[in-house]
């Protein structure tokens, strides 16, 4: 069995300056490995620590115990090779502002010092793949944050990686960009390019073929998105219409309410069971005046889950003081 193109075991990272005085654990012994070819998403909040085990396989942090491996390849030993194999795009890509959209990929293509006979070649193919050919004269500084993110993809895959790692490349980004960005990274795995990518966005994290939900430098859960929901552990019901905030109000008081998330303009209740506690929920809103509010079961999610897994490990750590 070929061995996976990210390998990381036992990883752990402390800042100094923590509360108190003492180190601040950023992770927590991570492990985890991505397959050859493989789109896996590390999805959390800021804060997680999705960036610093990114920064760790790069080379541009040292880590305090574990071992990392890209393709084979020792991050603390092989750190040269290892950047010679990776495209890295972190979350503030340092494109210059001043030069046009083909001199940024020109500069980038003389840093990783592309051959000379393959450069025109390459620069016009990712010119084509990014949509970004009829804009090639324009500068970076006046792109909008979707073609800047295209571009800083470009300039990451102008040496021709075997090893994607994007931090969060959609944070900010108008939703027809990131759909755009996410068929380009479609298309590049379909080339065999092995994707390590960071996001907040639960509909992106679905995208991938495997993801790890990661919280306070530690791994909750890894497995496939669609999966991921199984672990969820109650039923639940979604309630939308007018009055949302009045509803919750009077909704987290119910003991047969387990837990209640607000979702946008919808909430979301935790039950043991919906179809016992449907008719509670509708008799207690009703009761206070609440109407035209639609409540039904579904399907639990990433996102509630991700919340579930918090908030169950909370409680196991607060029970262990």
């Amino acid at each position: 069995m070929p061995s996976p193109a990210i390998e990381i075991k036992g990883l752990v990272k402390s800042y100094s300056g923590g509360s108190g005085g003492e180190d601040a654990k950023a992770l927590r012994g991570i492990c985890l490995a991505v397959e050859t070819g493989e789109m896996f998403g590390l999805i959390g909040p800021d804060g997680a620590g999705k960036t610093t085990v990114m920064r760790i396989l790069c080379g541009l942090l040292d880590m305090d115990e574990g071992e990392c491996r890209v393709r084979g390849r020792d991050v603390a030993r092989d750190v040269r090779e290892v950047r010679r194999i990776i495209g890295y795009m972190p979350q503030r890509f340092s494109l210059y502002p001043d030069l046009s959209i083909s001199e940024n990929l020109r500069f980038f293509a003389d840093l990783f010092q592309v051959p000379i006979d393959e450069r025109e070649s390459k620069l016009s193919q990712l010119l084509e793949f990014s949509n970004l050919k009829p804009f090639q004269k324009r500068r970076a500084a006046q792109l909008s944050g979707g073609m800047k993110q295209k571009l800083a993809l470009s300039c990451t895959l102008i040496h021709t990686p075997e090893v994607l790692i994007l931090d969060e490349p959609t944070t900010g980004v108008d939703p027809v960009s990131r759909q755009e960005f996410w068929n380009i990274l479609a298309g590049l795995k379909q080339e065999g390019v092995t994707i390590l990518v960071s996001t907040p966005y639960m509909d992106e994290a679905e995208l991938c073929d495997r993801v790890a939900l990661i919280h306070k430098g530690e791994i909750l859960t890894l497995d496939e998105p669609a999966r991921i929901p199984e672990l969820f552990p109650h039923e639940i019901l979604r309630l939308c219409g007018p009055g949302m905030a009045d509803a919750a109000g009077i909704l987290e008081a119910l003991p047969e309410v387990l837990d209640l998330q607000s979702f946008g303009d919808s909430l979301h209740l935790s039950v043991a069971s919906a179809d016992e506690t449907k008719p509670r929920i509708q008799g207690a809103l009703l009761e206070h005046g609440l109407r035209g509010i639609t409540v039904e079961s579904m399907n639990p999610g990433l996102e509630d889950t991700f919340v579930a897994l918090i908030k169950k490990t909370r409680a196991t750590k607060e029970n262990e003081q």
